[in-house]
């Protein structure tokens, strides 16, 4: 009984390498190309060790799918869960629901541009596109659930828009856009150190500000 909780702290730290390492052989050579025994020279165990932990490649590229979800959701879904609290109350005003804007495109450019393997996921989520790896439709769902959605909906609410406006959900994915850029490998490459993440930050909420003076201020089209 003793030995039980080194041994499972072991199995904890054989887990999280593999995942790591997989992240980086996925990123790097594709679904495809990765070979489960190449994983597991890789990550320095034996190959039924993969078996044991994730059951086949494709288990164990749905972990990492998992993994990134996970932080996803533990970074954004409190302040998601605000936004839809604002929503609800008819009375919350336009200032406050700015701002919660802000915040959550604040929250995702400290999402995309930070954390452990940024680079790595960066370029896993370009390869998995390209060759519609299976399981990538779960990080989808979980990006519009904790990010879109609640950006969409407060776009709307601002707006003046219904839940099924083009132009709102438009509106929302251009807003996203300007945060999406810093994903790209040449923006990367200019090294995103902590004071140009808040500068970008800083710009976000100022693009976001000057949008909505004037989406408040457009004079309707003649017809």
């Amino acid at each position: 009984m003793r030995h039980r909780p080194a041994a499972q702290s072991r199995g904890e730290d054989t887990r999280r390498r593999i995942l790591e390492t997989a992240l980086q052989v996925f990123a790097t050579e594709g679904y495809e190309g990765a070979s489960t025994r190449h994983l597991a020279e890789r990550a320095g165990v034996n190959l039924p060790a993969i078996q044991y932990y994730f059951g086949s490649k494709e288990g164990l590229f749905r972990a990492v799918i998992d993994s990134i979800i996970e932080r996803t959701e533990t970074h954004m879904a409190p302040l998601a869960a605000e936004v839809r609290a604002a929503l609800a109350a008819r009375d919350t005003s336009n200032d406050v629901l700015l701002d919660l804007l802000c915040r959550m495109l604040e929250s995702f450019v400290s999402l995309v541009t930070g954390g452990p393997h940024v680079e790595a996921k960066r370029l896993l989520f370009a390869r998995s596109e390209v060759e519609d790896t299976p399981g990538l439709e779960l990080l989808h769902e979980s990006g519009m659930h904790h990010v879109f959605t609640p950006c969409f909906e407060l776009v709307a609410r601002l707006t003046g828009s219904t839940a099924d406006d083009e132009e709102a959900e438009l509106r929302a994915m251009a807003l996203l856009g300007q945060v999406t850029i810093f994903c790209h490998k040449g923006v990367h490459a200019a090294r995103l150190t902590p004071e140009r993440v808040h500068l970008i930050q800083g710009l976000v909420r100022e693009h976001t500000h000057a949008i909505f003076r004037a989406v408040h201020s457009k004079v309707p089209v003649r017809q």
